[in-house]
C-alpha cells in the first residue's frame, strides 16, 4: 500500500513523488552526464589507446601510456615524469598552506574594520578576479624585472647575478601561485571569521590559555567550514595549474599541467596526455580523501 504524502498542498503517493522528484532532477543529471561523466569516460578510453606516426589516435588498447608515465621507456627507466607529478603535489601543498597562513591575519584584519569600510577592503581582495589570469601573471614580469628594487636587493645579497630578473625561478612560481589563489582561501574563510563567537575566545583568555591554544581550541573549530572550502578550492586547481609555471618558471620548473598542455599541443600525443590527466585526477582525489580522513569528526563542508 502506497503511503500518501503532501507535496506543496497536493496529495501524492510515494510512487508519484519519486517520479516527480526524478523529473526535477533529470536536467541537472543530464548536464552532469554530458559535461562531466561522459568526457571522463572518453578520457579513460583514450588513455589506453596508442599514438600513430602523425599524432593520430590508434585504437590498440594497452598499458603503454601508463608504463611510460611510470618512467619505463625504450631507453630504460627514468624518474622524470614521477618527479613532475610529485613536484606538482608539493607546489599545490605549499601554495595552499601559505595561502592559509596569509589568509588568517588578512581575514581578521578585515573583520575588525568598521562595517562601512569592511566591504571596501573585501573588494580589494576580490579585484584580482576582475583581471584575466594571464595578465595578472605577466604583471609579475614587471615586478620582478632587473630594474626594480626586488631584483636589485636579491643581487645585493648575491641571490642572483647583477642585471638578472627574479624569473624564471621556483620563487617566482610560488609567488605567482600564492597571489593567484589567495582570494580562493580568503573569501570563504572570511565568511567564517565574520561569524566568529568571540565569547569563546574571551573564555579561553580568562582561563589563561596561550595564544596557540586559543587559536587551536576556540578559533580553528569555528573557522573550519570556511577553511575547508578554501583549501579544496585552492588545492584542486593548483594541482593542474600551467599558466603560472609556464610563464614564471619556464623550462626550469615544469609541473604536470605544463606536461599535459604539451601533449595535447605541440607533441600531439593525446593518448599519453589523457593518461597524465588520469594520474592527475587520481592524485587529486587521493589527496582530498586523505584530507577528509584526517579531519574526520570535525565540522567540514
Amino acid at each position: 500500500m502506497n503511503r500518501l504524502m503532501i507535496w506543496y498542498g497536493e496529495l501524492l503517493s510515494q510512487k508519484k513523488l519519486i517520479k516527480r522528484g526524478a523529473l526535477f532532477l533529470s536536467p541537472g543529471m543530464l548536464w552532469l552526464i554530458i559535461f562531466l561523466i561522459l568526457p571522463g569516460l572518453i578520457l579513460i578510453l583514450v588513455s589506453f589507446a596508442g599514438r600513430g606516426a602523425y599524432g593520430e589516435l590508434v585504437w590498440e588498447f594497452g598499458l603503454e601510456n601508463y608504463k611510460r608515465l611510470m618512467g619505463f621507456g625504450i631507453f630504460g627507466w627514468t624518474p622524470d615524469y614521477i618527479i613532475i607529478l610529485l613536484r606538482s603535489v608539493w607546489v599545490a601543498f605549499v601554495t595552499t598552506g601559505l595561502a592559509v597562513v596569509l589568509s588568517y591575519p588578512l581575514c581578521f584584519f578585515i573583520a575588525r574594520k568598521p562595517e562601512r569600510t569592511r566591504y571596501i577592503w573585501l573588494m580589494i581582495v576580490i579585484i584580482p578576479f576582475w583581471t584575466n589570469m594571464v595578465i595578472r601573471t605577466y604583471s609579475w614580469f614587471l615586478i620582478l624585472a632587473p630594474e626594480l628594487p626586488f631584483a636589485k636587493l636579491a643581487a645585493y645579497f648575491k641571490i642572483i647575478s647583477p642585471g638578472m630578473a627574479l624569473y624564471p625561478s621556483a620563487f617566482a612560481v610560488y609567488l605567482g601561485m600564492i597571489s593567484m589563489f589567495l582570494p580562493f582561501v580568503a573569501l570563504p574563510l572570511f565568511s567564517s571569521v565574520e561569524r566568529l563567537d568571540w565569547t569563546l575566545v574571551e573564555a579561553a583568555q580568562d582561563l589563561y590559555s596561550s595564544n596557540t591554544r586559543i587559536f587551536m581550541h576556540a578559533i580553528l573549530p569555528q573557522t573550519l567550514p570556511g577553511l575547508s572550502v578554501g583549501i579544496i578550492l585552492t588545492f584542486v586547481p593548483a594541482m593542474g595549474m600551467f599558466v603560472v609555471p609556464d610563464l614564471l618558471g619556464g623550462a626550469k620548473y615544469m609541473l604536470v599541467g605544463n606536461l599535459i598542455q604539451q601533449q595535447f599541443g605541440a607533441s600531439r600525443d593525446w593518448a599519453f596526455g589523457a593518461a597524465i590527466s588520469m594520474a592527475l585526477m587520481v592524485l587529486t582525489m587521493v589527496s582530498l580523501y586523505l584530507y577528509r580522513r584526517k579531519n574526520k569528526g570535525m565540522e567540514l563542508l
